[in-house]
């Protein structure tokens, strides 16, 4: 993926160079660098700059409006009403793009926003485009071969990771059956079940790109994104699914800012108060119990801090973790980013002159 910036300025690198000297010119003790107060820093300015980007991509790309997929979460609503607001909402419609294992609350939460904002939108269900391609037939084969119990029809299942702040390194994805809310089981996945599992529910995100653009050119819209920077810097995102898009004006904001511009903005408190999922799977799977595997306010933290080169006692202090456990999630940082650099790759293109 790669981000274009022309009018918006990345606020979470501008003020910590600031922190480098103070007003007479002497260095500042870094000790002092509270993370969450600067990421929650000039919120309404970075508002505003947000609006002037959408603004300057859409009309550099001569088109009428925006196109944008509805989730129910706090991502898409903020993009959401950004694009309202600059753009007015005659110029903005949302797309609803449920599937059969998606929570209702994404359906219910995603008209609720668009009506709030007076948003035309049209709900589109993508299930009949992933059962064309056998993917829940599949998905279930894989499910049934790991968990001799499963039942589908009293189990809900979820992938899962290991609690990063309590198990470290280790990396073993696991299948969850749940019944009645509660956990029933976990077995334990193999590594070619794990990738057959993930490419077949990332046809679900590339379905639901493929409707946007369908509205899009019928509309003469432009398709925004709604991954942010937490997402963005992890490869937390499918190529050319969500990823798939004209332009992304939140991925320089990592969560935590996108939940302090929510608040801004006045987004639906129970949009601002649910965990953040992918939900593809038919329980509920929050991105702390399968990607980041330690709370978000954490992993912001320890990104913030990576990226701005603050020495460890900066972030001991700010995440309240031992140094070990710190340089470990570094390196984890690290070898997510190795892995997932593909992901925000553009196509190379072979040039004679190179």
């Amino acid at each position: 993926m790669q981000i274009t910036r022309s009018s918006i300025t990345k606020t979470t690198e501008s003020h910590v160079k600031k922190l480098s000297k103070n007003i007479n010119g002497k260095p500042v003790d870094f000790s002092s660098v509270q993370i969450l107060d600067e990421l929650n820093r000039n919120i309404d300015g970075l508002a505003e700059e947000l609006k002037l980007f959408i603004r300057d991509q859409v009309t550099g790309f001569k088109k009428k409006g925006i196109v944008l997929g509805v989730s129910g979460g706090v991502d898409s609503a903020v993009a959401l009403a950004l694009c309202v607001q600059e753009f007015g909402k005659e110029n903005v419609f949302g797309l609803l793009l449920p599937e059969k294992e998606s929570a209702p609350s994404s359906r219910t939460l995603g008209a609720e926003i668009c009506e709030s904002l007076g948003v035309s939108y049209e709900e589109v269900p993508i299930s009949p485009i992933i059962e064309s391609l056998g993917i829940y037939d599949k998905k279930e084969q894989i499910i049934k071969r790991t968990c001799p119990e499963y039942d589908p029809g009293i189990h809900k299942t979820s992938l899962v990771l290991p609690d990063f702040l309590n198990q470290g390194l280790l990396n073993v994805p696991y299948i969850r059956l749940i019944k009645d809310g509660e956990t029933a089981a976990r077995y334990r996945l193999k590594a070619n079940d794990y990738l057959e599992l993930i490419g077949l529910q990332n046809v679900k995100q590339r379905s639901r790109m493929i409707v946007q653009y369908m509205y899009a050119e019928k509309l003469n819209y432009a398709v925004c994104g709604t991954t942010n920077k937490t997402e963005l810097v992890l490869g937390q995102f499918v190529k050319y699914g969500d990823g798939g898009v004209d332009l992304e004006p939140l991925a320089d904001c990592y969560k935590t800012q996108i939940y302090a511009l929510a608040k801004h903005l006045k987004v639906n408190e129970a949009i601002i108060e649910r965990p953040p999922s992918a939900d593809t799977w038919s329980h509920y799977t929050t991105d702390e119990e399968f990607y980041w595997r330690m709370p978000m306010h954490v992993m912001d933290q320890l990104l913030y801090a990576q990226e701005h080169k603050l020495p460890v006692e900066v972030a001991e202090k700010n995440t309240g973790l031992p140094r070990d456990t710190i340089e470990k999630a570094w390196r984890h940082i690290d070898r997510i980013r190795d892995t997932t650099e593909y992901v925000r790759a553009t196509p190379p293109i072979y040039s004679p002159d190179r």
